[in-house]
């Protein structure tokens, strides 16, 4: 009886034991199921990124997308780029099975899955003649007096003088000199018709702006009128602070 008894009891512990390593083998495939798609990202992020080869194009986003500082969803998003964004392509890398553009849009460069975009292009020779004209609109401007807090011909301000020569240019600018700077971007060689900023003036900070006009030159609305300055003013060269771009 007592043979009996323990060869039953052994033979119910192994059923219970492999029924528990039954139950213990399963979780993880159940976990692994519901976790798919972050498994696969997290795959796909551990693959060291080829490296970036050059890549040309204009594209559009298709949705509101990310941009990164680097290739992949694990790095910072550098800016948001709204849907209808143009991005143009200067690199490319895979990580992964994906691939990946480095891209300027928002007046700033950063990476955005290739699947995000659709290719578009941009009339490039409107882009040049709209600096021409801001140019020769600001040139015909000289000689108009300053005026603090002037917008018109009667008058005009530094900020004020910009906004009037790009909107006769057709194109819509802010106001004010900081918001100006706020939605241009910077710039490390200047074409005609970039923006020229200036820094501690009658202020801390930015708090002139001109327009470059080439040739080391920018035109602007300061001191007595509306004039053409050269860089290397002994005045305006040391308050020079950056050329940026709309």
């Amino acid at each position: 009886m007592k043979k009996i008894f323990f060869t039953l009891f052994t033979a119910g512990s192994l059923l219970f034991a492999n029924s528990v390593t039954d139950a213990q083998a399963a979780q993880p495939v159940q976990n692994a199921i519901s976790t798919s798609q972050e498994s696969t990202v997290s795959t796909i992020e551990q693959v060291a990124a080829s490296k970036a080869t050059a890549k040309s194009g204009t594209f559009k986003t298709k949705y509101t997308s990310n941009v990164r500082a680097d290739a992949g969803t694990k790095n910072k998003v550098v800016t948001v780029a709204k849907k209808g964004s143009i991005a143009t392509a200067t690199h490319q890398k895979k990580v992964g099975k994906s691939t990946w553009y480095k891209v300027k849009v928002n007046g700033k460069s950063g990476w955005i899955l290739s699947t995000l975009l659709t290719s578009t292009t941009v009339k490039k020779a409107s882009v040049s003649t709209s600096s021409s004209a801001v140019v020769s609109e600001a040139l015909a401007l000289r000689g108009i007096p300053y005026k603090f807090g002037g917008t018109t011909t009667a008058g005009f301000d530094c900020s004020g003088f910009i906004q009037y020569a790009f909107k006769q240019a057709g194109k819509s600018v802010s106001r004010t000199t900081l918001t100006q700077y706020a939605e241009s971007y910077t710039v490390s060689t200047p074409q005609p018709g970039d923006l020229v900023f200036f820094a501690n003036t009658y202020r801390a900070g930015i708090s002139h702006v001109g327009i470059y006009i080439g040739n080391n030159q920018f035109v602007h609305s300061g001191g007595a009128k509306a004039e053409v300055k050269s860089m290397n003013d002994p005045y305006w060269g040391k308050k020079f602070h950056s050329f940026k771009r709309f």
